[in-house]
């Protein structure tokens, strides 16, 4: 967001303009929640960590730098807060699985999305981030570079080393469709 009326909003924040930071934050929300989901793999922790990056960036908004486009900064806070409720203790006992008693078989599309989230959970937290930002978001390894903190070539690694986990997790029928 680099526009002028984007430029004004950020300035604005910056001087605790509630309004102009829930309009720089509104388009950012959905697609933080997609990565949040992605990092996670449950809903309500996904809406938990968007909810407290959200505080955290109302609190830390003046630490954004001049110039910085938000959505890779909030993505950034997003992607840390998923880090930090997996350590949380309280995240070993958090468990999704069928309702017991449950005799509904699901249709092959369901079993194909259930083996793709757990092989994206079987990937390290680092890899499963970039997948994640580059397949969910559509975010270029580029950004996700500066996002993560890390250089573009140790992104790209981390990129090519989770798809080749998903390939081999999925074996040869899925991985190509």
């Amino acid at each position: 967001m680099h526009s002028a009326a984007g430029l004004e909003l950020v300035r604005r924040a910056k001087e605790g303009d509630e309004v102009a930071f829930t309009s720089l934050l509104r388009p950012l929300l959905e697609p933080a929640y997609r990565l949040a989901f992605g990092m996670l793999q449950d809903r309500a922790l996904a809406e938990d960590a968007v909810q407290e990056a959200a505080l955290k960036a109302w609190r830390k908004i003046h630490q954004l730098r001049e110039g910085f486009q938000i959505s890779p900064w909030f993505y950034g806070i997003v992607a840390n807060e998923c880090r930090m409720s997996r350590r949380n203790p309280w995240w070993s006992l958090v468990k999704t699985a069928a309702p017991a008693g449950s005799s509904v078989a699901p249709d092959a599309s369901s079993a194909e999305r259930i083996d793709l989230r757990r092989a994206l959970k079987e990937l390290p937290l680092q890899q499963r981030l970039v997948v994640v930002m580059y397949f969910y978001l559509d975010v270029p390894l580029e950004e996700i570079a500066g996002i993560t903190g890390v250089s573009f070539a140790a992104a790209r690694g981390r990129f090519y080393r989770a798809i080749e986990h998903l390939r081999s997790a999925l074996g040869p029928e899925e991985a190509e469709a």
